[in-house]
């Protein structure tokens, strides 16, 4: 009888992680086609005044906050993740995030759609991310900061139904919206941004309801930690996230292999590098913050995102006005 139960629930281990292994593809494979790169969503509030892209990533997270609330409603056993308290080191972290998403130009989000994208060089930034958590593992003197509980709002199982029902009527209404909706081919209509960025968000959440927490940035950072429980796993479900969207760049006709030079090279490893330690510091990603933190209401979640994009912000303005006063002194020449 132990044995059947043994291989029974090796099957249902087995099952679990080849549904979280597809739906891993699907998101890579979405993300390709979503607005959920956070340097390019900061970039388009500096240079366009425009908040399409935040917006995106606030309603990725908002899926993700429905369907946490959902699971808690109905009981879902799942392993809930930890979050951690506010302090300055999270937010030292969350400067040395930004600033190394806006040196790689692009977040980890951004970093797998443009390696989908035949952007080569980027497979760099996780190696970067990698070296720079395990820089930080080694000096690394204080305590992490101490994890915290859920918060309470996951306790009202009447608001599970409340948010579920707005989204409900979100996708109803979307595909209302007359006959300019129905322009463009079959796959575009299908694969719409705001379609794609619903994508990212259910497909994150069904993988947190069947892995647990899977994330590649919060793999290496475990690997940089010496860390190997699982990690094996999660790596191959990183892979599955990387053939997703190196499928999504293919039919998304976006697919133009590019070359790697020395420039890029030192770019996207100084990048990886800046974001791994800021990632250790806070701890946690933007993947992690964005898909995790927000819907679960931790204040060092939202203080670290926020701080990350002010420091892209900031860093994006710096650029500007330096690049501003090269022309107007090359002009003047």
């Amino acid at each position: 009888m132990d044995e059947r139960e043994g291989g029974m629930d090796i099957m249902i281990r087995g099952l679990a992680f080849g549904a979280a292994a597809l739906c891993a593809v699907l998101m890579g494979f979405a993300i390709q086609r979503g607005a959920t790169c956070t340097v390019a969503a900061v970039e388009q509030v500096v240079h366009q005044r425009k908040l399409a892209r935040l917006v995106a990533l606030g309603e990725a997270s908002l899926w993700v906050c429905a369907g946490l609330l959902a699971a808690r409603s109905l009981h879902l056993a799942m392993r809930w993740p930890a979050g951690h308290a506010l302090t300055a080191r999270t937010l030292a972290g969350a400067v040395l995030l930004g600033l190394g998403a806006f040196v790689n130009r692009a977040c980890v989000f951004g970093a797998i759609a443009r390696f989908g994208s035949g952007e080569w060089v980027y497979a760099l930034t996780p190696v970067g991310f990698y070296l720079g958590s395990l820089l930080g593992a080694r000096h690394e003197v204080p305590e992490a900061p101490a994890t915290v509980g859920e918060t309470d709002l996951f306790a009202v199982p009447s608001l599970a139904w409340i948010v579920a029902a707005a989204f409900a009527w979100r996708i109803v209404s979307s595909g209302l919206r007359g006959p300019a909706a129905l322009r463009g081919s079959v796959m575009a209509r299908i694969w719409s941004p705001h379609t794609a960025t619903i994508v990212i968000g259910v497909a994150f959440l069904v993988m947190l309801l069947l892995v647990g927490a899977w994330a590649y940035t919060e793999a290496l950072a475990d690997l940089a930690r010496g860390r190997a429980q699982g990690l094996a796993g999660r790596l191959l479900l990183a892979a599955c996230l990387l053939a997703g969207a190196i499928a999504g760049g293919w039919t998304a006709g976006r697919f133009r292999p590019l070359r790697v030079d020395a420039l890029s090279t030192l770019r996207c490893l100084a990048g990886g590098a800046l974001m791994g330690w800021g990632s250790l510091l806070i701890p946690g990603s933007n993947d992690g913050l964005i898909l995790v933190g927000l819907p679960m209401l931790w204040p060092y979640a939202w203080a670290a995102f926020l701080t990350m994009c002010l420091s892209i912000g900031f860093a994006l303005w710096i650029q500007a006005r330096i690049g501003h006063r090269w022309r107007s002194g090359a002009g003047a020449a």
